[in-house]
């Protein structure tokens, strides 16, 4: 497959490119480039002026922030057919808010941010995709600001799970398969408490049957459960 081809039949996957047409989907990948990078590398680092956006093609990432202390915190984990780093689509002047690691050898459909403003100027039908992919973040972030004031540590490391699991999750014969390509201090991270509390938890969660873990992947084996617990039940 030619990497038009390959570019074309992602983009047309992409959640928020679902109202592109044949044409549209076309000329959105002949913007393209593709860039690949190994594990641990960056796609972009937080602050830098956001020139591009992506697509992911094949691996994962992890869109994370940096504070002023040096601490590293994971917003999301990204998968193929995922769409990223698209603020400069609607900011010119707009920097990273985030950084983009890979968590394995990844590819991604690199696309300069003017060309696709100028794009969507021309088609604004294409916009409402991508406010509704802002407005998504934007949900997620005050939840998860509610949840780190509001709920016990409990509560927000059940939800980081079924966050993760509605991101990447996959149906198994034992419930409910999440792969983590990355550590338990970044799901610590994730849930705003320390990898002490996560490891005890997620401990007395596995003997009491609602998960089991091992090296890189953690299953609900009870997600009903573990749904009941997010809820504060």
């Amino acid at each position: 497959m030619s990497n038009l081809a390959l570019f074309e039949s992602t983009i047309r996957q992409v959640a928020v490119l679902k109202t592109a047409s044949d044409e549209e989907v076309r000329v959105i990948a002949q913007m393209g480039i593709q860039r690949s990078i190994e594990e641990g590398a960056f796609f972009f680092m937080q602050g830098d002026p956001a020139e591009y956006l992506y697509i992911m093609l094949s691996g994962r990432a992890k869109l994370c922030q940096i504070t002023p202390d040096g601490q590293q915190v994971n917003l999301r984990t990204l998968n193929p057919n995922q769409l990223f780093g698209a603020v400069g689509a609607v900011d010119p002047l707009a920097t990273y808010p985030a950084c983009a690691q890979a968590l394995e050898d990844s590819s991604a459909i690199a696309i300069r941010s003017a060309d696709f403003r100028t794009l969507l100027e021309k088609r604004p039908h294409l916009s409402f995709g991508m406010m509704k992919l802002m407005t998504g973040y934007i949900q997620e972030m005050q939840n998860r600001y509610r949840e780190s004031v509001t709920e016990k540590v409990e509560q927000r490391i059940a939800r980081v799970l079924l966050r993760l699991a509605g991101q990447s999750g996959k149906r198994v014969d034992e419930g409910v398969l999440i792969e983590l390509a990355f550590s338990r201090q970044d799901l610590a991270e994730m849930a705003g408490a320390t990898l002490y509390t996560v490891s005890r938890i997620l401990s007395a969660w596995e003997r009491q049957g609602l998960i089991s873990t091992g090296r890189e992947r953690v299953t609900l084996t009870n997600p009903h459960a573990v749904m009941r617990l997010a809820e504060g039940l």
